[in-house]
């Protein structure tokens, strides 16, 4: 899934795309042309003989390596063709380093609960159960984990001492800066990930809304609350003609729209996704990320702040959406991430937005604005 494109390029069209597995035998893996042939024999449980296209496809396939000069760019940074333009006008001479680490795999990180413990205590949790864990640079709740090792199993995930959760995703929380006795709606919050990481840092008082479309989602929330020990949380399900957002106007010190978005800076995780993106879901999200924030906006009292995030790289869903969103609510104003989190790490709260991405952070890719209504 991480060389689709260029397997698909070697094989232009000969081999059907089941079969893309052929090519990434020898280019990848470091089979033989024989050793192929032998194993797609067509014999009893063996897959269906290679055809003479297939033969001959493989055949030129002799004595090169996965990249070759004349591959178009988007192809050799596996990139959809409708999307290059707009990331190569975005990151300029940057991309190819921002593309290559999208095509690596993400570690595994956790925010240790410091409603149970401290990060210390976390990793030492953890080291009891066999698993090496090592602070984050950026998030001082984090714990990184290289490879694929079973952490829900273990005792210190069951107790409620850490959540999976990425580091960038921890930085959204941070930058909400919810506090003690604050009145918060996590108006997108899905099965609570970020809603829990907001009860962290009100440590339990004040009150929580987590709110969504999907009843699985939130109902999803139940277990995690509890295993975390977060008292200070309310679900709510939206459904249509719902007056609840109404009757709470400007009541809400944070507002935080972790928005539906293409899900670009997941792509370390999720490789098939950029297989599966289409132009015209870009342009109903943009559309919905609009109509989001404009509810959400309503719900923000006079002085509170109003954070939006996506886990995209694409300015569409991000700056474009914010300057958007502010020449439609002139009482908002942005707050640069430096004064929304003042022990940020040296240079990752400069400019008025905060945008990580795999290559300069080592996070997966996040954007977060944070909006405050003018008193």
């Amino acid at each position: 899934l991480r060389a689709w494109r260029r397997l698909a390029w070697w094989l232009d069209g000969v081999v059907a795309t089941p079969r893309l597995r052929l090519a990434a035998l020898l280019l990848l893996d470091g089979w033989t042309q024989d050793g192929v042939r032998q194993a797609y024999s067509g014999g009893q449980y063996a897959p269906e003989a290679l055809t003479a296209a297939e033969r001959g496809a493989l055949a030129r396939l002799a004595g090169h390596t996965l990249d070759h000069p004349a591959m178009p760019d988007a192809v050799r940074l596996e990139l959809p063709d409708w999307i290059y333009p707009l990331l190569a006008a975005q990151y300029g001479p940057a991309l190819p380093a921002e593309a290559a680490a999208w095509l690596t795999e993400a570690p595994l990180d956790l925010r240790a609960n410091l409603l149970k413990t401290t990060r210390e205590a976390a990793r030492a949790a953890l080291a009891a159960e066999g698993i090496e864990a090592v602070p984050t640079p950026l998030s001082p709740w984090g714990l990184r984990i290289a490879g694929r090792l079973p952490v829900t199993t273990g005792a210190a995930f069951r107790d409620g001492l850490v959540e999976i959760q990425d580091e960038g995703s921890q930085i959204v929380a941070l930058l909400a800066d919810a506090r003690p006795g604050q009145r918060v709606a996590d108006i997108c919050a899905g099965a609570g990930g970020k809603t829990l990481a907001l009860a962290m840092t009100m440590e339990n008082r004040g009150h929580i809304v987590a709110c969504d479309v999907s009843a699985p989602r939130l109902d999803g929330a139940v277990r995690r609350l509890r295993r975390a020990g977060a008292h200070n949380v309310e679900r709510h399900l939206f459904v249509p003609g719902d007056k609840w957002a109404k009757r709470r106007a400007g009541t809400f010190d944070r507002v935080l729209v972790d928005a539906p978005c293409t899900g670009t800076g997941t792509w370390r995780r999720n490789p098939d996704a950029r297989l599966r993106l289409s132009a015209q879901d870009l342009a109903e999200l943009t559309v919905r990320q609009a109509a989001i924030l404009d509810d959400a906006a309503g719900l923000v009292r006079k002085g509170g702040r109003l954070i939006y995030a996506t886990c995209s790289v694409l300015d569409a869903e991000d700056e474009a959406t914010v300057s958007a969103f502010l020449d439609r609510h002139p009482g908002f104003r942005p707050l640069p991430p430096a004064a929304a989190w003042p022990e940020a790490p040296a240079g990752l709260g400069a400019g008025p937005y905060l945008r990580l991405t795999p290559a300069r952070h080592g996070t997966d890719g996040f954007f977060a604005a944070v909006l405050e209504r003018t008193p």
